[in-house]
């Protein structure tokens, strides 16, 4: 009996001990409901399919967790320690949550900001916030939308966006980027007019000192391997390095503004990096990732984003698709911007401005220290007053105030704008915060005399479709005649894989009958379709070039490309001359001494067979070819035509070329050929010297090559 006691006074004692362990729900806290249900929930998860009632638990479950990191890192009446320790705990239950969301990955659809909160999630929410010491409100809050950038009006968010921001539901903030907004607060300078000074300082204050920050001696290439940076560029890249994270790069276009800010980015580690550019460059950005930062993933912005890859490291977007994806570009988390040819936003009252400007801000308000880097060879068009917005996409002033650094750098100089050497030293200040010019003329030694320089295009809408499906079909045509071919051999010979001397065969059929003018899709036709195509965007491209350096020569081989040029410069107001074959030598040398003399003619339009002999047009130091010619021998004239005696400037050739078509086959088979006259006429080595190969032949075999192998052949 008394042992009997003994054990029943011992579990006694062992209730009491576990109901003392057994708190009530709510002294045990909101962290341990939190946490407990969400247990449960990871294990109801583990024996799928995932039922309703479990899901409604997972979401309620979520948005307390960060209602209560909110509320924790709002209470000011907890010490630092527990308010970590809380933090602490919080992040233990969204690690749970996490977890249990990749065993079934449909639950990170009811993190999303537009899910639906059912009725009974909302009851669930409630009674867990009782369960844990909190009083819920009487009614739930409505979640405000975000509000809409200026502008926006039909914004799409592509799948892909959804699942980065579903993959990141509990992203931190960064408090470095918060701390990093505090101004500096004018003292001296306080109730002065600074921005007027600012900016007359560039007239006033020159002293014929270059406009151009003090750049750091460059110790490495950082370049990758196989490819090498000019000291110029170099230059920018090791700044970067260094720490330097504001830069307006007005180096003259042909410099390679675009390399240097890719390595730049690299430099900073600014990454996801936003770059911002004309729709005609937006392919060429990806094709220099590709070059400069291969281990860097890209993804282009095309109408609603169907293609975008919202986990890539760097995202290219055009100016006029902002209006539709600059919400979901503002929340991505970007810790880098550049925005090319940024003369395009000087006028701030435009909607593109706008979205540059809110996009920057947005940037500056998460990250601490981005990088934000404005790419213009021409920062002022018609006043001073054009660096307005540039300066304030890279926050170096606001609406009415210098910001900042620049704020604090005005402020030592001990100077007022009434002060005789105020504008030379606000000039200097203003180009200490990153102001980068150089000159072709002033980097000769850097550059080549003269540079092909390709630039990719996306030929998109009805055009581009119907190029695609032409050559899809002559692709088909190829493959059926070789099958053809195949089964009707009698010699009894098997090849196993791709039979290359009967793809040369069939290839050599395609183009005898191509010549002969037959009525259906040929290499030929197609071409000159893809011509047709790209004279928008090659005279697009004209147009942002003589509106940067100058005088362009802007060659074409059919009529209607240089008709559409034309009319597309008409349309822009700038002035041309017109150089055809069909011209009597009096009109002929009347608009050649019209382009060489007259300084309002900008463009000279030239026929690429017409013009690309005996002509000297040195007068330009940059020429846009639309169309690819079929022999490194033709394009070479046309660069020769300003590429001549007395040119005293390095010249580029930009070559348009449209990205995923023939067209790109073409230019690489042109580009291989072109070092047979160094070799047969130059004394350069003799590498296989065999007679010039016929480029269209080239192609064709390129192309059926292709589609033989993606059916697996070979």
């Amino acid at each position: 009996m008394a042992r009997a006691g003994q054990r029943r006074s011992g579990g006694a004692r062992t209730s009491r001990a576990a109901q003392q362990r057994r708190k009530p729900p709510a002294q045990q806290g909101i962290i341990a409901v939190l946490a407990g249900v969400a247990q449960e929930v990871a294990g109801a998860v583990r024996q799928p399919p995932t039922r309703p009632v479990v899901r409604t638990k997972f979401q309620v479950v979520a948005l307390l967790v960060r209602e209560e990191r909110a509320r924790v890192l709002a209470d000011t009446g907890t010490t630092d320690a527990q308010r970590t320790k809380k933090l602490k705990e919080l992040d233990g239950v969204a690690t749970l949550l996490a977890r249990t969301a990749a065993r079934d990955t449909s639950l990170l659809t009811l993190l999303a900001d537009d899910a639906r909160v059912s009725d009974s999630a909302r009851s669930f929410k409630a009674t867990l916030m009782r369960a844990g010491g909190l009083e819920p409100p009487e009614e739930p809050a409505p979640v405000a939308p975000a509000a809409p950038l200026p502008g926006a009006k039909s914004q799409v968010v592509p799948q892909s966006v959804i699942s980065r921001q579903l993959a990141n539901p509990f992203l931190a903030p960064d408090f470095e980027a918060a701390a990093a907004r505090t101004a500096s607060r004018a003292r001296r300078l306080a109730g002065w007019e600074l921005l007027e000074p600012l900016f007359r300082s560039f007239e006033r204050g020159t002293d014929g000192v270059p406009a151009c920050m003090p750049l750091p001696t460059a110790r490495s290439t950082f370049a990758p391997l196989g490819r090498q940076l000019m000291p110029h560029q170099a230059q920018v890249v090791a700044a970067a390095a260094a720490g330097h994270r504001t830069f307006l790069l007005a180096d003259e276009p042909g410099l390679g503004k675009t390399a240097q800010a890719l390595l730049a980015a690299q430099a900073a580690n600014a990454y996801p990096l936003l770059v911002v550019a004309p729709n005609v460059v937006k392919t060429n950005w990806a094709h220099e990732v590709d070059l400069w930062t291969p281990e860097r993933r890209s993804t282009v912005v095309h109408g609603d984003g169907d293609r975008v890859d919202a986990f890539a490291d760097i995202v290219i977007v055009n100016y006029e698709l902002l209006d539709r994806h600059v919400g979901w570009l503002g929340d991505l988390g970007f810790r880098g911007m550049v925005v090319d040819e940024a003369h395009f936003i000087k006028n701030k009252g435009s909607q593109r401005s706008q979205h540059i400007l809110a996009l920057s801000d947005r940037i500056r308000a998460r990250a601490a220290r981005p990088l934000l880097m404005a790419l213009t060879g021409t920062p002022l068009i018609n006043d001073i007053e054009d660096f307005r917005a540039i300066w304030q996409f890279l926050g170096w002033i606001d609406d009415t105030m210098p910001l900042g650094a620049l704020m604090g750098v005005l402020e030592e100089t001990g100077l007022t704008p009434v002060d005789q050497g105020f504008y030379s030293a606000a000039r200097a200040s203003v180009i200490d915060m990153g102001i980068v010019r150089r000159r072709k003329i002033d980097v000769a030694a850097d550059i080549p005399a003269r540079r092909v320089a390709d630039l990719p295009v996306e030929l998109d809408g009805a055009a581009g479709r119907s190029i695609r499906a032409a050559e899809a079909a002559l692709a088909a045509r190829l493959v059926g005649r070789y099958r053809s071919a195949l089964e009707a051999r009698r010699s009894g010979v098997v090849v196993d894989g791709i039979d290359h001397e009967l793809i040369r065969r069939v290839a050599s059929w395609e183009l005898k009958e191509s010549s002969g003018q037959g009525g259906a899709e040929n290499v030929f036709t197609m071409v000159r379709r893809i011509g047709q195509a790209k004279a928008g965007l090659a005279a697009d491209y004209a147009a942002q070039l003589a509106r940067n350096v100058g005088k362009v020569v802007f060659f074409a081989k059919h009529i209607d490309v240089m008709d559409q040029a034309e009319q597309t410069f008409a349309d822009r107001g700038i002035r041309y001359s017109s150089i055809r074959g069909d011209q009597t030598p009096k009109a002929r040398e009347k608009n050649i001494a019209a382009f060489q003399n007259d300084p309002d003619v900008a463009i000279a339009v030239c026929s690429l067979m017409a013009a690309g002999v005996g002509l000297n047009l040195q007068v330009a130091s940059n020429l846009v070819l639309a169309e690819l010619s079929w022999t490194d021998a033709e394009q070479t004239q046309a660069i020769d035509r300003i590429h001549r005696i007395g040119q005293e400037e390095p010249v580029t050739a930009w070559r348009v070329i449209a990205a995923q078509t023939i067209d790109s086959k073409i230019a690489a088979l042109i580009d291989a050929k072109s070092g047979l006259a160094a070799r047969a006429l130059d004394g350069a080595p003799d590498e296989d010297v065999e007679a010039s190969v016929d480029v269209q032949l080239e192609a064709l075999v390129g192309l059926l090559t292709d589609a033989l192998a993606a059916e697996g052949v070979g």
